[in-house]
């Protein structure tokens, strides 16, 4: 059984999208002139992979970051270094692709469009064998999996009280809100967003975790200040508060607070990783598997965070990461977000999958009978996309 062919979709959403109050990231940078500082944040198309084999197995892989340019180094770059090869040497595979890339890669889009093709690979492994891909990484290690609900996009006071209060009821327990008001809005913004930190805070209790995301917004003296301001309200971390690159000021900032740091989202590879953890930089790694190079290295980073002490609660909820996270014990909650209207993009994956995991009392499951990643591809109202071969 050897890899036969390679295709790549770009799903590109041509529907509605909600963008009213819709905060879900913090401004970068100081930068001025933006008019809408959330638009180089959403991404309306979504890179599906799919590698066929000589006897008929079809593994499904996919990237959320940067689509159109990860579908061409698939397309132009990768695809002809797997064609031939056995889909189940994936650290070979892995290593091949890394290697060949290495003098234009390492992150970002290249190692996206890698981790796009390991997680297929990984499929049709699963498939092969019968089992499904956590059971390869190394089994169940829990019963379920505890999920924390992602999203409160609003500053409007009365909406964010009233969806924390609403997700508490469906049996969250835990949920992550959005710093609503960026670095150049200065005291009185970070006021505000610690005020809406006190109302949710009062509105869940003591008995649900609330996390706090800045998506690299601040700047140190920022995040210093921010973090003293938010001790009182026994958060269970905040996240992404500096630039990923700044791994130096993060260490600083945890000599300031006792509210653990979180990030990852923007590292790639164990390389990156091992860094963090020499400048013990952060207490939660949030890698998202279809970034950080596919389930080969989510693997050795959750190897190399339960050695340190570091959680693993990866980025976005998707059945990529939720086979890490039930198969490692350094892991022990997923992030989900729900199926709802189209506003940032990470939507999408309700709309071009099927066989996602549905959140109920606030705990997601996986089969143990479901081959490979447990996911097909929908083939039925696709009417808002335009699909790209």
């Amino acid at each position: 059984m050897n890899i036969k062919s390679i295709k790549t979709k770009l799903y590109v959403w041509k529907g509605p999208v909600k963008t009213a109050d819709t905060i879900f990231a913090t401004p970068v940078s100081l930068l001025p002139f933006q008019t809408d500082a959330q638009a180089p944040y959403r991404f309306f198309s979504w890179l599906v992979v799919e590698v066929e084999t000589t006897d008929g197995h079809v593994g499904i892989g996919n990237a959320g970051l940067c689509p159109d340019v990860t579908k061409l180094i698939v397309d132009t770059r990768l695809a002809p270094l797997l064609i031939g090869e056995s889909p189940l040497h994936t650290e070979y595979l892995y290593e091949k692709m890394y290697r060949s890339t290495v003098a234009y890669g390492r992150k970002g889009a290249v190692m996206a469009a890698i981790s796009a093709l390991d997680i297929a690979l990984w499929d049709i492994k699963g498939q092969v064998m019968q089992q499904p891909v956590f059971m390869l990484l190394g089994g169940r290690t829990k019963e379920y999996i505890p999920s924390y609900y992602s999203r409160l996009y609003t500053r409007n006071l009365d909406d964010l009280q009233a969806e924390a209060s609403h997700y508490k009821s469906l049996g969250f327990k835990g949920m992550k809100l959005r710093c609503g008001y960026p670095l150049t809005d200065g005291l009185a913004g970070m006021k505000k967003n610690v005020e809406m930190v006190r109302l949710v805070r009062e509105t869940v209790g003591d008995d649900v975790d609330v996390m706090l995301e800045a998506y690299m917004g601040f700047n140190f003296p920022y995040a210093k200040r921010l973090l003293q301001e938010l001790e009182p309200y026994n958060l269970r971390w905040v996240e992404e508060l500096l630039l990923p690159d700044e791994i130096h000021l993060f260490n600083k900032l945890k000599q300031y607070t006792a509210i653990p740091l979180s990030g990852g989202e923007h590292e790639y590879g164990h390389f990156g990783f091992y860094d963090l953890v020499k400048a013990d930089a952060l207490d939660i790694f949030q890698f998202d598997t279809n970034r950080v190079g596919g389930f080969t290295q989510a693997q050795k980073i959750c190897t190399l965070a339960y050695n340190e002490g570091i959680e693993i609660i990866p980025h976005g909820g998707q059945m990529h990461n939720l086979h890490v996270v039930m198969s490692s014990f350094a892991s022990p909650m997923a992030e989900y977000f729900p199926k709802t209207e189209i506003e940032v993009g990470n939507e999408l994956f309700w709309y071009i999958f099927n066989g996602e995991a549905v959140a109920e009392d606030g705990n997601l499951q996986l089969d143990d009978k479901k081959p490979g990643m447990g996911l097909t591809l929908k083939t039925t109202d696709l009417r808002n996309f335009t699909i790209i071969q």
